[in-house]
């Protein structure tokens, strides 16, 4: 009898269940009924806790379409993941002991960037564990594309798509402020979907009279309204070239703002005298059922990442590189972020067909 353990950490999307559908599909098929499935609820943290279920075949049927994740999630810093809990637990010996405790052959971990910086911690000591890809970010070493991504991207495109005709109706400029702190892949394919007219990244820092040039342009192009996409993490190039002590004390000497849109609102308000708006789909982005593509993405990780179990082999993420689906030792992985590359081509892609980058 094979028993594994599944789990879902960090933020919520999409394909997260139809990710472990995938994996369970294909190992009842490899197994039948010499698998054991289980189930830690909220992540990591029903790892710690000993928080499980049993799952049964019928648990995987009629999720494909569905989003969220079943077992529920939670966020388990990597930073923490080290420190005792408010109990003096060592959350680490916790883990190890609930996979020992339940006979487990394998752990299945469907998570982000600090999520699989946790399984690679695990898999270095000595557990078997198999990650796989989930961001709505996209920014995973080893990956071209995470379960989550293209679902995230068709809402934010909507978003932006849906405030084109109020915009032109009042002449405004609609700022839409999407989700991605650290990397911009969300905003940059949303914000050309979308058909936006400046996309502002945090890999890119954006200077405000280039914005507002480009917004003088399109006036006087005969253009009454803008679009601007623009990443959570969005940042000006005099805050670029501070360190992190420096930004917050001057964000604290400063007016405060909600967010970078709402800021951005302000300043462009001020300068150019046009009505500026903004709006923020939020976690609606998380939301929703997955995508055609994102389900099929995730059947296809699932049943390797069942597959590489069958063979015995361990300590990899499952990944897609130039569609086909292969695997990349999770050490390889843990800790980097694929950021995106301001002299890449689809940013000069993006810019020849006129978008501003505010640079």
């Amino acid at each position: 009898m094979k028993r594994v353990g599944l789990l879902t950490s960090g933020g919520d999307c999409q394909a997260l269940n139809a990710t472990m559908r995938g994996i369970a599909k294909a190992l009842y098929n490899l197994y039948g009924d010499e698998v054991e499935i289980i189930g830690f609820e909220e992540g990591y943290r029903g790892l710690i806790y000993a928080d499980y279920r049993e799952m049964k075949r019928e648990d995987f049927s009629g999720i494909l379409t569905v989003g969220g994740t079943m077992l529920g999630t939670s966020r388990t810093p990597f930073k923490l993941i080290r420190e005792p809990d408010e109990n003096g637990l060592n959350k680490v010996e916790a883990m190890i002991h609930t996979y020992k405790k339940l006979k487990l052959d394998c752990l299945f971990v469907l998570g982000g960037n600090g999520s699989l910086k946790t399984a690679n911690l695990l898999s270095e000591e000595g557990l078997n564990v198999i990650g796989l890809p989930k961001t709505i970010d996209n920014d995973l070493w080893g990956t071209d594309v995470t379960f989550g991504f293209q679902s995230a991207v068709n809402i934010a495109t909507a978003a932006i798509d849906n405030i084109h005709t109020t915009a032109a109706s009042h002449g405004r400029v609609f700022i839409v402020e999407v989700m991605g702190h650290k990397v911009g892949w969300l905003t940059l394919y949303a914000g050309i979907a979308g058909g936006a007219d400046i996309i502002l990244l945090p890999e890119i820092p954006y200077d405000l009279d280039n914005i507002c040039a480009a917004l003088a342009e399109r006036g006087k192009a005969g253009k009454h309204f803008s679009i601007i996409a623009v990443a959570e993490g969005a940042i000006s190039k005099e805050d670029a070239v501070l360190s992190k002590k420096e930004l917050k004390k001057k964000k604290e000497k400063e007016k405060t703002y909600p967010s970078v849109a709402y800021e951005l609102a302000a300043k462009i308000g001020e300068r150019t005298g046009q009505e500026v708006r903004v709006t923020v789909p939020g976690h609606t982005q998380r939301g929703g059922a997955p995508t055609p593509y994102d389900r099929v993405l995730s059947t296809r990780l699932g049943a390797e990442a069942a597959r590489l179990f069958d063979k015995g082999k361990f300590g990899l993420m499952v990944a897609s590189k130039n569609n086909e689906i292969v695997s990349v030792p999770l050490k390889s992985i843990a800790g980097k972020l694929k950021t995106v590359d301001p002299k890449s081509e689809i940013i000069r892609a993006a810019k020849l067909t006129g978008i501003s980058f505010g640079d």
